[in-house]
């Protein structure tokens, strides 16, 4: 994991200069940019495993440079904000971040969250000398899922999913039939124990199924179990 490229954006330089040294000194190398047009130059021509991106930056915002980012990249995005409300967690993931943390944020608070996020990356992203033939896949109902190439068809429509979306995905399909309560999902998939971690699940949920396009469809692949969870059908 070491010596993969990080990308900070904050238009605060202390605070830039700040997450290099913490990230610097568990091995990461750290690119700083003070805004979103000069983020989004460096992602184009730098390997950038992990985005950290402020929220409040002038001209284009952390929220509307995470939108811009996801329409290339499923790289993880951690973002940053000094607003701690739920709705603001709420807005951030839903923009198509991975992760949200408030400042003032401890060093090994953001270390961590940034290891796992890269972790779940790497894994979900092997290089493209992979042997298909050892490839596991899930097919359930309309959907085929190859976890090695972190690849998915919707009734042979490919569609692109960030990796947390990939994991949510992947524990229901792969347990057909089984409901998953909202704290269950995200002990599974972000690997830490669930504090009012309703809203954040059912964020991801939302951004999962217009990916799926439920809407247009008459029999949806995510269903609802009113009042216990969520549940991919066998």
């Amino acid at each position: 994991m070491a010596n993969e490229k990080i990308l900070v954006v904050d238009d605060e330089k202390e605070i830039a200069d700040l997450v290099e040294i913490y990230l610097v000194g568990s091995g990461y190398q750290v690119l700083k940019a003070y805004n979103a047009a000069e983020g989004l130059k460096l992602l184009e021509k730098e390997d950038v495993k992990l985005v950290l991106l402020d929220i409040m930056m002038p001209g284009m915002n952390g929220l509307d440079m995470c939108k811009k980012i996801r329409e290339k990249n499923n790289i993880p995005i951690i973002m940053i904000s000094a607003k701690s409300t739920e709705l603001d967690k709420i807005t951030g993931l839903g923009t198509g971040a991975d992760d949200y943390v408030t400042k003032p944020f401890s060093p090994l608070e953001l270390t961590a969250r940034v290891k796992s996020q890269i972790r779940r990356y790497t894994q979900l992203n092997p290089s493209a000398s992979a042997d298909v033939s050892q490839m596991d896949e899930v097919a359930v109902g309309g959907l085929l899922i190859n976890k090695k190439s972190h690849r998915v068809w919707v009734y042979d429509e490919e569609i692109k999913l960030t990796p947390i979306e990939f994991e949510i995905l992947y524990l229901l399909a792969a347990n057909p039939g089984k409901v998953f309560g909202t704290d269950d999902i995200f002990e599974a998939v972000w690997h830490e124990k669930a504090y009012e971690a309703n809203n954040t699940v059912m964020v991801h949920i939302r951004r999962l199924r217009a990916k799926l396009r439920e809407d247009e469809r008459q029999n949806r692949i995510i269903t609802t179990v009113w009042g216990v969870g969520y549940k991919i059908e066998g």
